[in-house]
């Protein structure tokens, strides 16, 4: 590894080649009159998303190249690896030419800081990364400043907090006592609120404690507050054994990671229902299945796996990083059937690029470098399964959808690994090669330890214009707002075409369709259709585990996938998801359970028919109460205040007195006390606020708080017992354009503009 290391440390940071420019354009020019190029075709959301977060732009912010320009600097920088193993610029010209191709025919994408920042100046191009957090305050600091050093880059950050020492332990150099694990969290988590990822990614964390560790119980729910740790997904390690003593009502032990001895035992029960319910109520923490993930380690005389990047599918080393990659299978079926020829294809050249970001990268600390070049892991996935289930006319909630899964990721799995070999003869074997699970007979060669992982896909997809990664259709037509005001309806491209060639298609339909979320009981859509359109929250969650275990059982890392519940599931809903998860070997499991949202009614009349009022003034004594409502930008506090006609106002208050977050909320009540003191009825005022969405959804008490507003509301209701009913909705509302976002592993995402946030 040391001699690695060291020619990695020698490698120029840029790949110089004599002629390449030429040589390029001459190629370029020739695959171009020979009608070779595929015709750069994208959407109009690809193009907001690109534009807004992925091309290069000058200093007052504004694009200085266009998509295109965008894959062929990517293409490039990319391709110049090929030079280090001896190929010619001519070679190296051909291999950029392959590159862009596989792009702009949307049939492969990169993971977004390769993107992002292939051939510039940060040079980036990793999205994963695990960093190591021992039980000393240096280590502790040590993890911090190398994390804000990685989000900087445009890259998240994992990390197990199970070697420290639970809170009131033993502090020996002061005789002290420790704060915990959950503390030192909360410093990494304010770190993190500083740095925003490259200017174009949020920070985002992973956060895993082991089911063993002594501040477990603690750690379980300290999310339940979703005003705290707001840049950390969370997720519980748990191991065989626990497990089994779940299985078996007994107890197990808790372990100080300082000493290694036994503090207490414990109900594992009664700790794995704590787990079921946090998850119920609000979706946090995940679970891993650590001895699962660490069966499949491909290197375990390197070291063991702790913990994985933020969104869970990619189990990696301390200090370990990964470049990821994903294959459109939309575009994989051809003519009703999946075309295995061209998948093959996609697949050798997709690692061959995954390959050589290995070696154009710019590693943001020494230690990474080494060890990702050591192991040479890549994580080639697939989005637009949905999409290529839709084409072969089969429902996402079947075993037919199953038995596709299986096939497609077995093919993937297997020719991944013939491609990996390939270039092993060509460019030796990982470093690590020696002691792996690969270090057999019949596996000569290998250039990748891993080769496939499948990660959510959000704004990859988009660009690729076909669903996230493995997850059903979220929405087949939805709302988008811009920003004049103005709502554009948008309707899912396969849907839309089914729904004119048979006939039914309306726009006064398809808006009432994005009203519902699906096109259950729309008698005037077939049957037949209605059977394959299905949506996130028509599919029993059993299905989304199955979907997910079937990829799992050809993946090297992890798969990254929702399971979508319904409003009314039962915290024995989530169980019994979690016994699937482990039983058919998935690696981890993450669930959502929908909100509440009550539709907004809006009435149009003419003005000259309601007669204009004066509002009552408001008495000098008023009685009241104050209620504390839980939301995603801290605790609202909100009063209510009546007259002898009733209530007479609201107002409300969080934090400190000014900033926009505040005014608004000053300004919500002001209107509120208004028209409540014309005469609106309570109800009314209820209804236009209840379910306005904000990207921080919340729990208190089993109720979905999705913003300010709808906290206000939700006070009203509670103070009056209003009998206003809510109804079933989607995700919360995108900052950014409005639109409605969805929970794709552990991060929402908008389909609108690419909006995506982790934690």
């Amino acid at each position: 590894m040391e001699a690695v290391a060291e020619k990695s440390r020698m490698r120029k940071p840029e790949i110089m080649i004599d002629g390449e420019g030429d040589l390029l354009s001459q190629i370029v020019s020739r695959s171009k009159k020979a009608r070779t190029l595929p015709p750069l075709e994208l959407s109009q959301n690809a193009l907001v998303v690109l534009k807004k977060r992925y091309l290069k732009k000058d200093d007052e912010g504004k694009p200085v190249e266009t998509p295109e320009e965008m894959f062929w600097r990517v293409a490039l920088h990319i391709a110049r690896a090929d030079a280090l193993y001896g190929a010619t610029a001519e070679q190296v010209a051909e291999t950029a030419v392959k590159f862009y191709s596989l792009m702009a025919a949307k049939n492969f994408m990169p993971n977004s800081p390769t993107l992002m920042n292939a051939g510039r100046r940060l040079g980036q191009l990793s999205a994963c990364f695990v960093l190591p957090v021992e039980d000393s305050i240096d280590s502790i600091f040590e993890a911090i400043k190398y994390a804000a050093i990685i989000h900087k880059s445009g890259g998240g950050t994992g990390f197990s907090f199970s070697r420290i020492r639970p809170e009131n332990d033993q502090v020996l150099s002061t005789r002290g006592v420790a704060s915990g694990p959950i503390s030192f969290m909360t410093v990494f988590d304010t770190a993190t609120e500083t740095i925003k990822q490259g200017g174009t990614r949020r920070g985002a964390n992973m956060g895993i404690l082991r089911v063993d560790h002594p501040d477990i119980e603690k750690f379980i729910t300290c999310k339940e507050d979703n005003s705290k740790l707001t840049n950390f997904n969370i997720s519980v390690a748990v191991t065989d054994e626990f497990m089994r003593a779940v299985e078996e009502d007994r107890t197990y032990p808790l372990i100080n990671p300082r000493t290694g001895q036994k503090v207490r035992e414990v109900s594992a029960r009664k700790i794995f229902d704590k787990i079921v319910h946090a998850a119920w109520k609000n979706g946090e923490p995940g679970v891993i299945f650590l001895d699962t993930i660490n069966r499949s380690n491909p290197t375990p005389h390197v070291g063991m796996i702790e913990s994985t990047n933020p969104c869970g599918e990619q189990p990696l080393l301390p200090f370990e990083s990964c470049n990821l990659g994903s294959i459109n299978l939309s575009n994989m079926v051809i003519d009703g059937k999946i075309d295995y020829n061209r998948l093959k294809s996609v697949v050798w050249e997709a690692v061959h690029f995954l390959d050589n970001v290995i070696d154009v990268n710019k590693y943001p600390l020494p230690q990474i470098e080494q060890i990702t070049l050591a192991n040479r892991k890549i994580g080639l996935g697939v989005m637009g399964f949905a999409d290529m289930l839709v084409k072969l006319d089969i429902p996402y909630n079947s075993e037919d959808a199953e038995q596709i899964a299986e096939e497609v990721m077995s093919f993937i799995q297997s020719e991944s690994k013939k491609a990996s070999a390939a270039l092993a003869r060509e460019r030796g074997n990982f470093p690590n090669y020696k002691g792996s699970i690969w270090d057999k007979p019949e596996t000569p060669y290998m250039r990748n330890a891993t080769t496939t992982t499948i990660a959510p896909t959000g704004t990859i997809s988009i660009i690729a214009g076909c669903s996230s990664g493995v997850e059903p259709i979220f929405a087949l037509c939805f709302i988008r707002r811009v920003l004049d005001g103005e709502e554009l309806l948008e309707v899912h491209p396969y849907f839309e075409k089914v729904a004119k060639e048979k006939g039914f298609y309306s726009d006064e339909l398809m808006k009432e369709i994005s009203r519902k979320g699906t096109i259950r009981g729309f008698t005037e859509i077939s049957e037949s259709v209605r059977r394959i359109f299905v949506t996130a929250h028509d599919i029993d969650p059993e299905w989304h585990v199955r979907i997910q275990a079937a990829f799992q059982k050809y993946v090297d890392n992890a798969v990254s996938k929702t399971i979508n519940f319904p409003n009314k599931a039962t915290p024995e809903d989530v169980e019994k998801a979690y016994w699937l998860a482990y039983k058919l070997g998935c690696k981890g499991i993450t669930v959502y359970r929908d909100g509440s949202r009550e539709q907004q009614v809006l009435s149009v009349g003419k003005a000259s028919k309601y007669p204009q009022v004066e509002p009552r003034p408001r008495p000098r004594v008023t009685k009241g109460a104050t209620l504390r409502m839980n939301t995603g930008c801290g605790k609202l506090y909100v009063t209510i205040n009546e007259d002898e006609y009733g209530i007479c106002e609201v107002f409300a208050q969080m934090g400190k007195a000014g900033g926009c977050a505040y005014s608004q909320i000053e300004a919500t009540g002001r209107l509120i006390s208004l028209a409540l003191r014309s005469g609106v009825r309570v109800d009314s005022i209820i209804k236009q606020l209840l379910g306005i969405r904000c990207p921080s959804p919340v729990w208190q008490n089993g109720d979905q708080i999705v913003s300010c507003s709808d906290a206000i509301a939700k006070a009203l209701k509670e103070y009056t017992k209003s009998t206003v009913e809510t109804q079933k909705s989607e995700m919360g509302a995108c900052p950014d354009c409005g639109a409605s976002v969805e929970y794709d592993g552990g991060c929402i995402v908008c389909r609108s503009c690419g909006f995506s946030r982790c934690a």
